[in-house]
């Protein structure tokens, strides 16, 4: 599919003319859509926002498109596979959620595709630009890594005591060495020192926060990964048991009992905004 069709496809569809729309009628676009994150409620959520809102501009699931979904959740070894499999089934468009965009770009170079919820995009080398994304792959960006230092400065106001600072983070992330990066150059001018915890299991989490609670004056800062958006309760139990106060990248782990968070309030916005975009 050109370029101009996939831009029709989503964010025109309401201004196609009449006898454009009756030609395409009896044929069933398909839409690839694959989800870093568990098919838990607020997963389901952001993908119902891209299904509710195409329904707006006249595309119904069951009557002129389908909707393929794979959720990647903890199976990130997985991601090559499933990305090969959303390719195969010959989509119109694939939307990616977070990293998942980069196992997309190496599976196809030919079915155009929409990204929600990637840091750092350009510095991932997603796209090459923001305002020319170019080639077959455009979307939103919710964190660019400048807003590390921005957690850590709320961190300290809250806690100005701390003195370590622990980000809970899935080192194979693509987005992990520059949220260290900024991290640690803000760090020095807090008075703090960071340090890198692995959260692949629950596992994995429970003794990386029991490690850090034994270090006095420490604290946590949670960023975006699919870990600890699926393990996120696990997070919020072992901080609160320890006693550490804990910076989180969402609203949504507050709403589960989180300490505090910085970042986007609505998750589902950019699904609904990516239509639009498309």
């Amino acid at each position: 599919m050109k370029r101009r069709e996939f831009i029709t496809l989503l964010g025109g569809a309401a201004a196609w003319p009449l006898a454009a729309r009756a030609q395409e009628r009896g044929r069933v676009r398909r839409v690839g859509v694959f989800m870093a994150v568990n098919a838990d409620e607020q997963g389901k959520a952001r993908v119902a926002a891209l299904t509710e809102r195409l329904r707006e501009f006249g595309w119904v699931e069951g009557r002129n498109i389908r909707f393929d979904v794979r959720w990647l959740g903890s199976e990130t070894g997985r991601a090559s596979e499933y990305a090969a499999e959303l390719v195969r089934l010959s989509p119109d468009l694939l939307v990616a959620n977070g990293p998942t965009v980069l196992d997309l770009q190496r599976a196809t170079s030919t079915i155009p595709i929409v990204f929600v919820q990637v840091p750092a995009p350009v510095e991932l080398g997603v796209v090459p630009s923001l305002a020319r994304p170019g080639g077959m792959t455009t979307g939103f960006t919710h964190f660019e890594f400048d807003i590390a230092g921005k957690w850590l400065e709320l961190l300290k106001e809250i806690s100005p005591s701390s003195r370590q600072v622990a980000f809970l983070v899935l080192p194979e992330h693509p987005a992990t060495p520059g949220f260290l990066r900024t991290a640690d150059r803000v760090a020095a001018s807090l008075g703090l020192g960071v340090i890198p915890i692995g959260i692949h299991d629950v596992p994995e989490i429970e003794r990386g926060i029991s490690s850090v609670a034994r270090e006095p004056n420490s604290a946590l800062v949670i960023p975006p990964s699919t870990p600890g958006a699926s393990h996120r309760k696990s997070i919020i139990a072992a901080a609160a048991h320890h006693g550490l106060p804990a910076m989180y990248c969402y609203r949504y782990y507050v709403k589960d009992g989180g300490l505090i968070s910085y970042g986007p309030d609505d998750e589902t916005a950019q699904y609904n905004r990516a239509v639009r975009l498309c």
